[in-house]
């Protein structure tokens, strides 16, 4: 039987919104909304942090968490210490990373993308949403964009511009990146060890270390509604989603 762990990055220090695993959204700490979703997956799940602010509400709502106060450059560096510190001898299948600042990623999200995982033998698996060319922000350096293949599920190249780009000007399909990572261990492992590549360097997207260096990652279409919290302004963004 397969088992895998969730493990939520949360780190107090953001350059653009400090403190904001501890935001509140409707009164209750966004922190709590992304672990009550982890939870309701029926999986092992547990916070990982460097701060003590976050590792004292954690343990104050009897929640999981570990400490890695390591300085490290992303969330992807921080659970591969966790998991090689506190879970290795667990022997999970996957390791998903869930961030901290996704409350609106739940449960079936979740378990969707470890499904897919499983009977598949890519090393990383995540997900998209599926676009349309004449959306807005189709331009939107922020919202990342992913060259995908239906057929077989793989992911070839992660971008901040408007990719594909079509020359007849039609209206077609791009495909949003959503920032759910499930990891074999292994691959987890390699992952960290490799140094930052050209075009992850260029992006700034840390995926494309792994496609730089030969690995594999697939993706499941989600389509599901998220809104992924970068600034202050985007607490209300998502307070106006759970009034929806």
């Amino acid at each position: 039987m397969s088992s895998s762990i969730i493990l939520i990055p949360a780190r107090f220090a953001s350059s653009r919104f400090p403190g904001k695993p501890l935001a509140l959204i409707n009164g209750k700490p966004m922190i709590q909304y992304v672990i009550d979703n982890c939870k309701n997956t029926g999986l092992d799940y547990c916070v990982v942090t460097d701060d003590q602010r976050i590792e004292d509400f954690i343990t104050g709502i009897n929640e999981k968490v570990v400490r890695v106060d390591d300085d490290v450059a992303t969330g992807s560096e921080r659970i591969a210490l966790a998991y090689e510190r506190f879970f290795k001898d667990k022997d999970y299948d996957l390791i998903i990373n869930v961030q901290g600042d996704e409350p609106l990623l739940k449960a079936k999200t979740i378990l969707d993308i470890v499904d897919s995982h499983l009977s598949s033998k890519a090393d990383i698996y995540t997900g998209l949403n599926e676009r349309k060319s004449t959306d807005s922000d189709f331009d939107n350096p922020n919202i990342v964009k992913c060259i995908y293949n239906k057929e077989t599920n793989s992911c070839f190249y992660f971008s901040r511009a408007r990719v594909p780009f079509s020359r007849e000007e039609e209206e077609y399909s791009w495909f949003q990146h959503i920032g759910i990572y499930s990891y074999r261990p292994k691959a987890l492992v390699d992952f960290v060890a490799l140094s930052p590549s050209i075009h992850e360097n260029l992006e700034k997207l840390e995926q494309l270390r792994a496609i730089d260096n030969g690995m594999t990652i697939h993706a499941k279409v989600i389509n599901v509604k998220l809104i992924g919290v970068d600034v202050e302004d985007d607490i209300k963004k998502v307070e106006g989603v759970f009034c929806e």
